[in-house]
């Protein structure tokens, strides 16, 4: 069976020693907060939307995170650009289809990303994985109407057609392949009442693609210390004012024995 908690230090340590570039075409609403998790993590983000630069900075970094959470036409676009270059030269791709199935705007927009850059993890709440899935599956915003269990068939079928590895969080977060699901049971229910969680999880998971040995053990690995950090974080505060800064300092002051003491991985 595989240990995935030291396989996760494994993964951090490699973070904090390579700092590796995490390019991000994300949402306003969490450019700030993402980026802070990444240096906090030890990784280098960098978050770039502009046409005249997606590709040349792609070239630069050890992963692309993409983020469909505030979109314009413009924006679409260089996610389009960016995906197919990152494609061309091998680097991880992970998408965020935020708030995939509210409106046609941002299901076509993973659409074409899935056909013309596939990615290799896609990161999301059940209600988005399944709009990726099952026509006129619909989303409460960008929040999630359905558990995680309800999205694993879906997961499977887009790792599938894809090539690529899901993660979907919930209050327990599952990642599965086309012929793998592992659980990851950690996390804090004040992570829900915070904007961004997901979406820094999903900047997280771009870090340990980028040193992972797999793209599946990089989800599990992004989940698994996302979930401490804010289990810790939610020990040392009072509220979802003070969570935010302390799963910050969760994240930077993380150490092996808190990591292999704190996960709880479930391996079938």
């Amino acid at each position: 069976m595989t240990d995935h908690a030291k396989l996760a230090w494994a993964d951090v340590a490699r973070i904090r020693a390579a700092a590796p570039l995490v390019h991000n075409i994300t949402n306003y609403v969490v450019m700030n907060p993402t980026a802070n998790a990444l240096l906090a993590l030890g990784a280098s983000p960098v978050m770039a939307h502009a046409l005249e630069e997606v590709e040349e900075m792609v070239g630069l970094a050890s992963a692309l995170v993409i983020n469909i959470g505030t979109l314009s036409g413009p924006w679409v676009e260089a996610m389009i650009r960016a995906g197919r270059e990152a494609k061309r030269r091998g680097v991880p791709i992970v998408i965020d289809p935020v708030g995939s199935g509210a409106t046609r705007l941002r299901t076509t927009t993973v659409e074409r990303l899935l056909a013309e850059a596939p990615p290799t993890i896609v990161r999301g709440n059940a209600s988005e994985i399944r709009s990726l899935v099952i026509a006129d599956a619909a989303t409460k915003g960008v929040d999630s109407t359905h558990a995680v269990e309800d999205a694993i068939a879906s997961a499977r079928t887009l790792a599938e057609r894809h090539g690529c590895v899901v993660s979907v969080s919930g209050e327990t977060d599952v990642v599965v392949s086309k012929d793998a699901v592992v659980r990851v049971r950690n996390g804090h229910p004040w992570m829900a009442r915070v904007t961004g969680m997901g979406c820094t999880a999903s900047a997280l998971t771009g870090a340990f693609a980028a040193v992972s040995a797999t793209p599946f053990d990089a989800a599990v690995h992004a989940m698994v210390v996302m979930g401490i950090a804010g289990e810790l974080a939610a020990e040392r505060s009072r509220g979802p004012g003070g969570f935010q800064a302390e799963l910050l300092d969760a994240l930077f002051l993380l150490d092996e024995a808190t990591v292999v003491k704190h996960a709880r991985v479930e391996v079938p």
